[in-house]
């Protein structure tokens, strides 16, 4: 048989991303699935009207991303995120809110969401929302970390402190050291060239944080230097 020409060599497509919809008002589903059939990588492979809705059809579909709506009626948006992340085939989760700092975000964020998206943002940062979150990538800046942290009332700041330096306490000083430039917002990239060390050294030192912290994700991780006050320059006491 006659090998192909070069240029000729079929194309290796990328595996689509699936996406569930999870939203109490049939209109902004339908705008949802509108501004993503536009993204060839991107497939809805379900919708669902309620928390309890979302569940179910996410362990029957599988899907890699749920955007998840918080207001919704019977089990709302907050629950259906804490019952999906605690599956170990979670998919990722980006909350959809009309707030850009809200209590509800923050306890999402803290069940494992990748991030939180306004139900304005236009089609093409959501679809690229969407990737990132399917990479495990979180959708969510340090400034945005730090005002959600500062919706916490202020009543239970000290101890709030307190504990999140409690639990940071398990990890050994270069772990700490990573976690806290995680919470800076910092890339595996970044934190490897500013502190003299090989990428593969800052990915297992990463994974080792998420492990003795128990979280799975980032932004669970950078919450918790936030909430722990830290900085770059600061250690835990």
């Amino acid at each position: 048989m006659t090998p192909p020409a070069p240029g000729d060599e079929p194309a290796i497509e990328e595996p689509a991303i699936d996406v569930l919809i999870a939203d109490d008002d049939p209109v902004v589903r339908f705008g949802l699935r509108m501004m993503l059939s536009g993204a060839p990588d991107l497939r809805v492979v379900a919708e669902a009207a309620d928390g309890a809705e979302a569940v179910e059809l996410a362990r029957h579909h599988h899907p890699d991303v749920v955007l998840m709506d918080i207001r919704m009626p019977g089990t709302d948006g907050l629950t259906a995120t804490e019952t999906l992340r605690s599956d170990p085939r979670a998919p990722q989760v980006l909350v959809l809110t009309t707030f850009d700092a809200d209590a509800h975000v923050l306890r999402a964020l803290r069940a494992g969401a990748a991030g939180f998206l306004l139900k304005d943002t236009p089609p093409d940062e959501l679809v690229v929302a969407i990737r990132h979150a399917a990479q495990g990538r979180p959708v969510l800046s340090p400034e945005v970390t730090r005002r959600l942290i500062a919706k916490v009332a202020e009543s239970d700041e000290d101890a709030r402190r307190a504990t999140a330096r409690e639990r940071l306490g398990v990890l050994g000083e270069r772990e700490r050291e990573v976690a806290v430039e995680i919470g800076a917002g910092r890339s595996n990239a970044e934190i490897a060239a500013r502190h003299f060390l090989g990428l593969t050294t800052v990915k297992t030192h990463v994974s080792a944080v998420l492990t003795k912290l128990g979280l799975n994700n980032r932004v669970q991780v950078a919450l918790l230097v936030q909430e722990a006050g830290l900085g770059p320059s600061d250690r835990p006491e």
